[in-house]
């Protein structure tokens, strides 16, 4: 009788027993995309280790394209079958078109899954590579080698399912491999599943992310919470002449502090920028959410409607908090941030224009920059503008605020998302955005930075 799994999960959750019986210690799970997700997550949580995911992209002969040529993988490594391209006569132009063709599909498919998520770092650990099962082996092999050109140290392979054929092979390549099942016959991976539906990109972001939660929370436990503490506080501030609320939260040991400005129709309860500010507090930055608006203010009707897109308003707001955050002892020779979403854009660039000894560095999430173009002449502290590629008319405002800028500048745009960023995977694109530029440019105050060159960039390779 065939002894099955009744789905991915289920094959994880046995495979991860099989791990744990072998005593196979690895640092790091990487699982082949779609499928081999699932399986991952279940092994990763039963190990106790972080999951992501390694692409590798087959390169099809033109015209018999499931005949392998080489094979590229996350991290950039590129194995190539010399002796396919040399018996068919394959030029290094047709191979290199090939090529660069799958690796923008191997980058597209890695910002969808892992958000602005970086990939792990392999080099010097042992790894265990994970699929929903093996049958020529030829997409593990050519992971396996990568992993070999990544430095990564040992390479452990398994799987629920596998052909012992197959299995024998991936022995000699990897330092171990470990499968729940091994047949001496297998008519396809499927048969070995009673539901085999296909992983979607949305399930295959949702437990990268799960998992990167329950690493951190560990890692904090770990630490006696010390490495994951946050220090949260509603303080009152006046600001412009009106008492204003801020939630503040402060790492144990904080890098930068980054203020948030909040849009049209926005506050500081905004689920959008709360997971944003989730991510920076994840990297050691202390976040300030405060409403720019007073309760009265923010009331929608015809009285007040016209103040969400009162700039020099917001903006004089936004400085009282910056100034008051700036005299805040938590914060001593901290840099701060300003972080502008919608109209909350423009008023960052003014904030930055003000103050330019306070002010380190500034991201706008589908902002309105354009709105504050006297500011931005003045701006000289690093300056991000995200867009997502299907918001057209704030893209080109962003670009002719882009031209404007003279300081150190960069337009990302997020493929596929509108302006709110509500698509799979946009949002963490830009929260890992946000959290990059901050860490990279918030320096000690004084330390402004110099005018720098502009680069508008659709997220390939970054």
């Amino acid at each position: 009788m065939r002894e099955g799994f009744r789905d991915r999960r289920d094959g994880g959750r046995r495979l991860a027993s099989r791990l744990l019986e072998t005593g196979a210690g690895v640092s790091v799970v990487l699982a082949l995309p779609r499928g081999g997700v699932p399986v991952g997550y279940e092994v990763a949580s039963a190990l106790g280790v972080p999951l992501d995911v390694f692409v590798v992209r087959k390169l099809g002969v033109p015209g018999q394209e499931e005949l392998a040529m080489g094979a590229i993988a996350s991290g950039g490594t590129r194995v190539v079958n010399r002796e396919v391209v040399s018996l068919l006569g394959i030029g290094e132009s047709v191979l290199e078109a090939v090529a660069e063709r799958e690796q923008r599909e191997l980058v597209r498919r890695e910002r969808v899954y892992r958000g602005g998520r970086a990939m792990v770092e392999v080099a010097g650990r042992s790894v265990l590579l994970v699929d929903d099962g093996v049958a020529t082996g030829s997409t593990m092999l050519a992971a396996v080698r990568s992993l070999r050109d990544l430095g990564a140290s040992r390479i452990v392979v398994a799987a629920p399912i596998a052909a012992r054929a197959t299995a024998a092979r991936l022995r000699v390549e990897a330092d171990e491999a470990v499968f729940a099942v091994e047949a001496a016959w297998l008519d396809g991976i499927s048969m070995w599943y009673d539901d085999f539906d296909q992983t979607s990109d949305a399930e295959v972001h949702e437990l990268l992310a799960a998992c990167a939660v329950r690493v951190s929370g560990s890692a904090a436990a770990d630490t006696g919470g010390e490495a994951g503490r946050l220090e949260e506080t509603e303080v009152p501030i006046e600001g412009g002449g009106v008492r204003l609320v801020a939630d503040i939260a402060v790492p144990a040991v904080p890098r930068g502090v980054v203020v948030f400005a909040h849009g049209s129709g926005s506050g500081r309860k905004s689920p959008r920028n709360r997971r944003v500010a989730a991510v920076l507090q994840g990297a050691g930055l202390a976040t300030v959410l405060a409403d720019l608006l007073t309760a009265d203010e923010d009331a929608i009707d015809q009285r007040t409607r016209h103040l969400r897109f009162d700039i020099p308003m917001l903006a004089t707001r936004l400085v009282a908090i910056t100034d008051r955050v700036a005299l805040d002892p938590r914060f001593a020779g901290l840099a701060i941030g300003c972080f502008g979403a919608s109209t909350g854009g423009a008023a960052a660039m003014i904030a930055a224009a003000r103050r330019p000894t306070r002010v380190g560095a500034v991201v706008s999430r589908g902002g309105r920059p354009d709105l504050a173009m006297d500011a931005l002449r003045v701006v000289r502290c690093p300056t991000l503008l995200i867009v997502g590629g299907l918001d057209f008319t704030v893209l080109e405002l962003n670009r002719e605020a882009l031209a404007v800028l003279r300081c150190e500048k960069s337009l990302e745009i997020v493929p596929g998302s509108g302006h709110l960023f509500e698509e799979p995977g946009a949002l963490d694109r830009v929260a890992g955005l946000a959290r990059d530029w901050f860490l990279r440019h918030l320096r000690a105050p004084e330390g402004g930075a110099a005018a720098g060159g502009a680069t508008e960039r659709t997220g390939e390779g970054t």
